[in-house]
């Protein structure tokens, strides 16, 4: 984190967000501001908060992917939430502190995949043995044999074996071994409805649910992967885990909150606008502070930094309740796309698009190569279409390049060794009719 400069945290999100400068700005200094916040006197520490951000701007501009650019960089906990599909308490539907239990599941799943590397080595090497036991069992006279030349035969068989299972010239050889799953403790459900029930049940409770082992022959491949799974399980320590989750969550984590203007009231105090107020108060204290209890312990929300956003066509900022308002002091608008920054998106960023078709189309021995007339017309031809449409910013690329390539994604199997030049009267041909009918425009989203 230290090296992580504002500057340097806007040079990694210019690698793969363009344009945008003001958002990226004040992301950065909030990141940023984590790293001193650190640095200073406990006593001090804890009554510094985060600023959260609201960012104001229309779909398809940057909003999330700057976000989740921020928290890949600070290796944070990252979840995005809809808050439009959150309910006042009271009311069926998802609560708030949801968000939160949900974050922390992501925080724990992150630190273990953490310490499962860590141990990775060791237990690979452990489901070896394992394996290498099930492949060649030791008849119980040759353990037991004090015989140095019979062990010193056994050992050099079992050595040769490992070569071969560490080349892969055993993997589709099967094996039986010992799977454990978690069983429920009623009885087999077979309606599709309530099998949906069984499955967040297990999520739910977790390890609380008993477990049953059965015997499975399977391919020496997916076994050596199971029981350095097993082997790994048994090296780490979830309380520590757990522990280290949540002190992640509570000091690092970032929740996203997208479609924040659709809870903003609009100046009236019945129908819908009373259930969208009482999610803004729902919401409140949990951005204000306060401690969330999940199953693997109370959670504290304090120092997680809240980033919410909204295009606030119909509802303005000030529509939302003062107390919210308040609790998003730093706000940034984003800029609507046109024609020069498509151009940009389809060619700089390190996951450009046309980068993304070339790179799928040469899996299949194809070479694309876009002309530049080509790129401009096809950033034109997204820029035409969003003004004359409901405007998606960036996403129209996606159906855009999707109708140009159609014919080329779909036969490349048959076109093995071929070069395909995209230039722009290939580009016109592919899309006049989108052009040409506004109506069937309407339909690319």
């Amino acid at each position: 984190m230290e090296n992580l400069t504002p500057k340097k945290i806007v040079e990694e999100l210019n690698k793969y967000i363009i344009g945008q400068d003001k958002a990226k700005k004040a992301v950065a200094i909030a990141l940023r501001n984590r790293w001193r916040r650190t640095m200073l006197p406990q006593e001090l520490k804890d009554e510094v908060l985060p600023k959260n951000i609201l960012m104001i701007g229309p779909t398809g501009v940057g909003k999330t992917e700057i976000a989740r650019r921020l928290a890949r960089l600070a290796n944070a906990p990252f979840i995005k939430v809809e808050a439009s599909k959150f309910t006042e308490v009271g009311y069926v539907g998802r609560d708030v502190e949801s968000m939160i239990r949900d974050l922390t599941e992501i925080s724990i799943s992150m630190v273990k995949s953490e310490h499962m590397e860590r141990v990775q080595e060791k237990a690979k090497n452990s489901a070896e043995e394992r394996l290498l036991d099930l492949l060649l069992p030791y008849p119980k006279t040759q353990r037991a044999t004090n015989d140095l030349e019979e062990k010193d035969k056994i050992n050099e068989t079992r050595e040769k074996m490992r070569a071969q299972l560490r080349a892969g010239k055993l993997d589709n050889r099967y094996v039986e071994i010992e799977v454990k799953e978690k069983i429920m403790p009623f009885g087999v459900i077979s309606n599709v409805a309530l099998e949906e029930i069984e499955m967040n049940l297990k999520e739910m409770l977790g390890g609380l649910l008993p477990e049953k082992s059965k015997k499975k022959k399977i391919k020496v491949s997916e076994a050596l992967q199971i029981l350095t799974t097993e082997e790994a399980n048994k090296l780490i320590d979830m309380e520590k885990i757990t522990k280290e989750a949540i002190q992640r969550v509570e000091q690092t984590g970032i929740v996203f909150i997208d479609e924040i203007d659709k809870i903003a009231s609009k100046g009236h105090s019945h129908g819908p606008d009373v259930s969208r107020e009482g999610v803004q108060r729902d919401l409140l204290p949990i951005v204000e502070g306060s401690t969330v209890n999940t199953k693997h312990g109370a959670v504290k929300t304090d120092h997680i930094l809240f980033i919410s956003a909204g295009a606030f066509h119909i509802a303005k900022p000030s529509d939302l309740i003062p107390e919210l308002q308040g609790r998003f002091p730093i706000r940034v608008e984003l800029e609507p796309l046109g024609k020069e920054d498509f151009k940009r998106i389809l060619t700089e960023p390190n996951n450009a698009l046309i980068k993304q078709y070339i790179a799928l189309l040469e899996t299949e021995s194809v070479r694309l190569e876009f002309t530049e007339d080509a790129i401009d017309e096809i950033a034109e031809i997204a820029a035409v279409v969003n003004d004359k449409t409901e405007n998606i910013g960036a996403r129209r690329l996606h159906t855009v390049m999707e109708k140009i390539l159609e014919d080329v994604s779909f036969n490349a199997c048959e076109m093995v060794g071929v070069t395909v030049t995209i230039n722009r009267p290939y580009v016109i041909e592919k899309l006049q009719e989108v052009v040409r009918d506004e109506d069937l425009s309407r339909y690319i989203l």
